[in-house]
């Protein structure tokens, strides 16, 4: 059974977010609404399929893409994946809510809000992955999106610092998670999550076992800030605090226990599991609660909490006992609702005091007592104090710390460690708590501290009430919730457990008291040198941003540098020469291996023959004269571009002609608008050549010639194979029956093949707006460029003076070719719309329209320069792009709400009035996507060049009027 509600919950904030593009940018009601609809929808959905969760049902929602292959677009939520998007949902409504009155009207807040919705649904995403293969893609959304929302304030320096080392950090372990996903792929037969969580014994009986389980843990390591991996997080917090909050409670940093716990019916339970997340975990649940009490930023502090608690799920997972993966979830949830509503007050403190820097809060609980409460009653939470979630939680952490559960050293560290971080969490509670609200307030604030708008401060309401009602009465609040997440991880090895607040007088009651008192003892002792220390004791020269900088310094200018001086090099001529090696010994490697085998060709054609002489002439003709003439060049260079054209056209091959014919046009415009660009011919090109030059050009000429001789071989080799050999009978076959067409290369390419042509025009696009962008920021120098203009003012005034006749063959030298292309324009339009309507059933189709349609724009730049044609012609080729990509997609997309695959085609005939049976096939929808992309991405290829060159060319003819006209005046 479909359910689609899953579908809208991932899809809904990726619409809305393309959604806030059109809404206006002078008001953030309109945005606002629209994130908080969004997210509240979100947990609708999610509530309305607790009933079915609830009941142990695994609800999916498949849509096939490549089912053989076993990568399907599929989406699961049982009980675990419910309770993180029910998370997710429900703090992000409530980010929602506190952002509204945290970022200020003079920020972007429309572009927050993109990326906050983009970031949700990755998140959501992650969670309601049925596949590993889907997931990989969401977890490296986050990070982008992340990335993004980390460096929202982007004119601040520390903001850009801390969202590139998130990325950096971040996805490295996405590479690891994609390669240590494909070897489970590799053990179980298939990426299906089902699957995969039904083979643990195969995974870890397996050979590769070890690598694939050190690529996941490198994976979820980095995204959960685990030792070494830690340092990453604190930097994030330039982020705005909104941000902060999403990300440190339930998106992101979450995402890697998340996966270990997704992953932990197969990949726990041996000594390798134990002892590296065992250690990973005791290692960062100390060092962050150790690191957080010295940091003098409130968010800092925050920070390296996060580090700590993160830690001791981890540790937690590590132990591989069921009643410790029930506390892991137990204490992620306990720790979502704490530590989103400290950092929401955190962001109060910020915004109406006017700093953040504990030195310079105090007594700050007489001017904001409700939330000074607020943050007392969150602080005791995630300090572990009875009747509150944390501590039921860590009562469960210290009862499964003193079990056995493997005879190994970690094992026996465990219950000290619990203590030794608990005790330390308890002295950055309290100290967050002392030094911004209790004590004497100083002389003054930066900013008159007062208490904040109800709806600001409500989300931090909400939680703590949760925080309270959830420490007092847990089994009929958060009890069943827990339940069906266990039993949906744990599976029939669910353990019976219980969630009372009272178990009597026990050891880890006992440890929890002792925590208590030596965190409180320790901070009465070491309070006041916390609050002056300068830098961390012991571990401060452990400084993982230093470290981190000083790795990126060796990677990116050191080692960088090195590679640049091997291979790098500002000439075309040696990276081309590099590129054709590689190209050749990829060719011939397997070649070599598996050996050719040659057909019979038969005869001969003399006059095939002949034409490829003559194309064999222009090239090597063009090769000679690029250095005395380019133009000379570049019309050689066409002459061959045309052999190949009928080459095509001889061969049986009409589609590639066609479309050879039109880029061959392209192409041609995009060199002569690039040879403006080109710096002078040097003399030194004429001189005769050295012994050095004649062994370089022999070396070029060998490279040539293998890799002309080997794409001639092979090319052999295929032509005269036997039919047997070929799939093409099974497209011919197909073609008309299931696509609808007769033209089978444009129903390989919009149908059977649509989802490659789709990842081909969204690439296409990417090029050309990346073109674009470079191009606009780059002028020529003004004295590395030929002037052909200059050549022609001297030539009107050698040849015009006195006479008038060589003034008016300058003037028609320059417009003569304007009026044919404006009377051109109207021919290349029917023919592009004839070579689109023709493209299903006969050569032609919408690569080939949009090329041909994209020259008929450009030869107006050309012609009648930019000024002339934007004034009467509103191209705008990125809607074109945006457009064609959506008609793709959405075309794609109508198949799946017709029960099929993406871009399944119909195909049918239609009764027209007039015209009669006619036939209509949805693949015609797509290939107007291509048309239109390739429409616009080869004019704003072509415009970002004409607008440099074509601009000059313009000045240069008024120049020539000008002085024409002086001349005649004179005469």
């Amino acid at each position: 059974m479909e359910h689609y509600p899953l579908l809208l919950i991932v899809t809904l904030p990726f619409l809305a977010g393309l959604a806030t593009v059109f809404l206006p940018t002078d008001s953030r009601a309109p945005v606002t609404w629209l994130a908080a609809l969004t997210t509240l929808a979100c947990l609708a959905l999610t509530l309305l399929l607790y009933p079915a969760v609830s009941a142990g049902e695994v609800i999916h929602h498949r849509i096939e893409w490549m089912p053989s292959l076993g990568l399907d677009l599929t989406l699961r939520m049982d009980g675990f994946a419910w309770l993180f998007t029910f998370l997710v949902s429900t703090i992000g409504f409530l980010v929602v809510i506190y952002t509204r009155y945290y970022i200020s009207p003079d920020d972007r807040v429309r572009r927050f809000y993109l990326f906050f919705l983009a970031f949700t649904g990755s998140m959501l995403g992650i969670v309601l992955s049925g596949n590993l293969v889907v997931l990989v893609i969401f977890w490296e959304l986050t990070s982008i999106t992340s990335f993004l929302l980390i460096g929202y304030w982007h004119h601040n320096q520390a903001a850009r610092d801390g969202a590139r080392m998130a990325l950096t950090v971040t996805a490295i372990g996405g590479l690891a998670l994609l390669a240590g996903v494909l070897l489970i792929g590799h053990i179980v037969g298939s990426y299906d999550l089902d699957m995969v969580l039904a083979s643990g014994d195969a995974i870890r009986s397996h050979d590769l076992y070890v690598p694939t389980l050190l690529l996941v843990l490198l994976a979820a390591f980095t995204k959960s800030a685990q030792f070494p991996f830690h340092f990453w997080l604190p930097n994030a917090m330039a982020a705005p605090t909104p941000v902060s909050a999403f990300l440190h409670s339930a998106t992101m940093v979450k995402a890697g226990v998340f996966l270990m716990a997704r992953l932990w019916p197969v990949l726990s339970g041996t000594e390798e599991w134990f002892v590296i997340v065992g250690l990973a975990g005791m290692a960062t649940f100390v060092l962050g609660a150790y690191l957080a009490m010295f940091q003098h930023d409130l968010k800092g502090l925050l920070a390296y909490s996060t580090i700590s608690h993160l830690g001791l799920i981890t540790l937690l997972l590590s132990l591989g006992s069921p009643l410790a993966a029930v506390a892991a979830i137990f204490h992620m949830l306990n720790h979502a609702t704490f530590k989103a509503s400290l950092f929401m007050a955190a962001g109060i403190i910020d915004h109406e005091a006017g700093t953040r820097d504990l030195r310079k809060l105090s007594g700050l609980f007489r001017f904001m007592p409700i939330t000074g409460a607020l943050a007392m009653v969150a602080s005791a939470a995630m300090a572990g104090v009875p009747l509150l979630n944390g501590f039921l939680s860590k009562e469960m952490f210290f009862a499964e710390a003193v079990e056995t559960h493997a005879d190994s050293w970690v094992d026996t560290l465990a219950p000290y460690a619990a203590v030794v971080g608990s005790a330390l969490a308890v002295i950055y509670a309290i100290r967050l708590i002392h030094s911004i609200f209790l004590g004497a307030p100083p002389e003054s604030f930066p900013r008159q501290p007062h208490e904040p708008p109800f709806w600001m401060r409500f989300p931090v309401m909400l939680l703590v009430v949760a925080c309270l009602v959830v420490g007092m009465i847990p089994g009929r609040t958060v009890g069943p919730i827990l339940n069906v997440a266990v039993a949906s991880v744990l599976g029939a090895g669910a353990p019976q457990y219980s969630l009372a607040v009272w178990h009597g007088f026990n050891l880890p009651l006992l440890m929890s008291f002792a925590a208590l008192a030596a965190g409180t003892l320790l901070y009465l002792l070491i309070g006041d040198y916390l609050e002056h220390s300068e830098r961390v004791p012991v571990f401060g020269r452990l400084n993982g941003q230093r470290i981190f900088e000083q790795v990126m310094v060796a990677v990116s200018w050191r080692w960088a540098r090195v590679v640049e001086d091997l291979f790098g090099t500002r000439r075309l001529q040696p990276q081309m020469r590099l590129l054709v090696a590689a190209a050749i010994a990829a060719g011939a490697i397997p070649l070599l291996q598996s050996g050719i085998a040659f057909g019979t060709l038969g005869t001969t054609d003399l006059a095939f023959t002949g034409l490829w002489l003559i194309g064999m002439a222009c090239a090597m003709a063009a090769a000679q004269s690029a250095k005395f003439h380019r133009l000379a060049a570049l019309a050689l260079l066409g002459c061959a571009g045309l052999v190949t054209c009928v080459t095509f056209f001889w061969l049986s091959a009409p589609d590639l002609a066609a479309t050879q014919l039109v880029v061959e046009i392209v192409t041609t415009v995009l060199i002569l608008l690039g040879l403006r660009w080109l710096p002078k011919r040097s003399e030194a090109l004429l001189e005769p050549v050295g012994w050095w030059d004649r062994v370089r050009r022999t070396r070029d000429m060998t490279i040539a010639l293998l890799a002309g001789v080997g794409m001639t071989v092979m090319a052999y080799a295929v032509m005269t194979r036997e039919p047997g050999d070929s799939i093409a009978g099974f497209f011919i076959d197909k073609a008309y029956s299931e696509g609808g067409g007769r033209n089978v290369v444009n129903v390989i390419l919009v149908d059977f093949r649509g989802f490659d042509t789709l990842g081909e025009i969204t690439v296409l696009g990417i090029v050309a707006l990346t073109v674009f962008a470079l191009l606009r920021r780059f002028r020529p120098a003004p004295d590395s460029i030929e002037r052909p203009e200059q050549q022609l003012i001297q030539r009107a005034y050698d040849e015009g003076a006195p006479d008038r006749r060589a003034d008016a063959t300058a003037t028609e030298y320059l417009y003569v070719p304007s009026v044919i292309m404006q009377w051109m324009f109207p021919v290349v339009v029917v023919l592009a719309a004839y070579l689109f309507l023709r493209g299903h059933d006969a050569p032609g189709g919408g690569f080939a329209a949009g090329v041909a349609m994209a020259a008929g724009f450009i030869l107006q730049y050309m012609a009648a320069g930019t000024v002339w044609v934007e004034d009467r012609l509103r191209i705008l080729p990125v809607m074109w792009i945006g457009g064609g990509l959506l008609i793709a997609a959405l075309t794609g997309a109508a198949s799946i709400l017709l029960g099929d695959a993406f871009l399944t085609s119909y195909f049918r005939y239609v009764e027209l009035p007039l015209l009669g049976k006619v036939p209509l096939a949805s693949a015609a929808l797509f290939d107007l996507g291509v048309f239109s992309l390739v429409v616009g991405a080869t004019v704003l290829m072509l415009i970002a060049i004409a607008h440099q060159s074509i601009r000059r060319l313009r000045a240069a003819r008024h120049e020539v009027e000008r002085q024409l006209e002086e001349r005649m005046q004179w005469n």
